[in-house]
């Protein structure tokens, strides 16, 4: 609507790396609003965490194309955004590679297996096969999934950046707030996994779903500046975002909701998540 493209004019300013700031802002504090959640509903289920985060996916799917991909190839052809999608694919699938040993750094302890020489990985009375304590297993699976989230979180804030950067603001707005709604249950699952883990407070889970969402404000930033100053790179900066939100959604959102026996809810949720999205498109783009 031309009268909110104009409200966040009067705000912001007409710059489209501030305009990009200012988005990657909104994303994350709707970040911290899912995180926030767990403050007054701190236990749940898992249905209807499957539920918005197959909601988070839709809005996912249905931006990966409406936003990022067809104003791509219109911009430049399908030649550059294929390449910049596959770039994107393989950025992600690089760090899913990664993830399962950052544990080692934060908590300076080397992963548990059989080939480990570990002091505390115990032997299990029943079977006597080793098995690592189930606070350690927990506690390593929760960090994974704070990290996963985060660098998840990143083409999401390149795709808001690189949406302003565009200079079209009214698909730049739609993809912001889309983006941001798909945000909640984000923060709300990352903070409801570190509750579960045993972390200790309220406190520190939700900072766990703060945190996720930080990375996105540098990143909204550097998209916008990226595509301001070198404009042909604009498709191919769409197609790797686009790339990598879709990795996301197919190898880590939809196993994951589908993993508790909830696949209908979360496939329910994952066509509202298109709905809305593509609402948000048709009046804002």
């Amino acid at each position: 609507m031309a009268s909110l493209e104009q409200l966040f004019v009067d705000i912001v300013g007409s710059n489209p790396v501030v305009q990009g700031l200012a988005g990657g802002v909104v994303i994350a504090v709707m970040n911290t609003l899912g995180a926030l959640v767990v403050l007054v509903w701190s236990n749940p289920t898992e249905r209807a965490l499957d539920a918005a985060l197959g909601f988070a996916a839709g809005v996912m799917l249905a931006a990966s194309f409406t936003s990022l991909i067809l104003p791509g190839i219109e911009a430049g052809g399908i030649f550059p955004v294929l390449v910049g999608f596959a770039l994107g694919v393989a950025v992600l699938d690089q760090a899913d590679q990664w993830v399962p040993h950052i544990h080692v750094v934060i908590t300076g302890k080397p992963q548990h297996n059989a080939s480990t020489a570990n002091p505390r990985i115990e032997e299990d009375s029943t079977t006597g096969r080793e098995r690592v304590p189930e606070s350690d297993s927990r506690t390593a699976s929760v960090l994974l999934f704070i990290v996963a989230i985060t660098l998840h979180n990143m083409p999401e804030g390149l795709a808001v950046g690189v949406g302003f950067g565009s200079g079209d603001l009214g698909n730049a707005l739609a993809l912001m707030l889309a983006i941001g709604i798909q945000n909640i249950p984000e923060g709300l699952a990352v903070s409801v996994a570190a509750m579960n883990a045993g972390f200790g407070s309220l406190f520190y889970a939700t900072l766990a779903g703060v945190r996720a969402g930080l990375v996105e404000i540098p990143l909204a930033v550097f998209g916008a500046l990226a595509v301001g100053v070198a404009a042909p790179i604009l498709p191919y900066a769409m197609g790797f975002a686009a790339g990598g939100m879709l990795f996301v959604i197919s190898d880590e959102i939809v196993p994951e909701t589908h993993a508790h026996g909830h696949e209908r809810i979360a496939t329910l949720g994952t066509m509202l998540g298109v709905v809305v999205m593509l609402y948000l498109d048709i009046t804002l783009g």
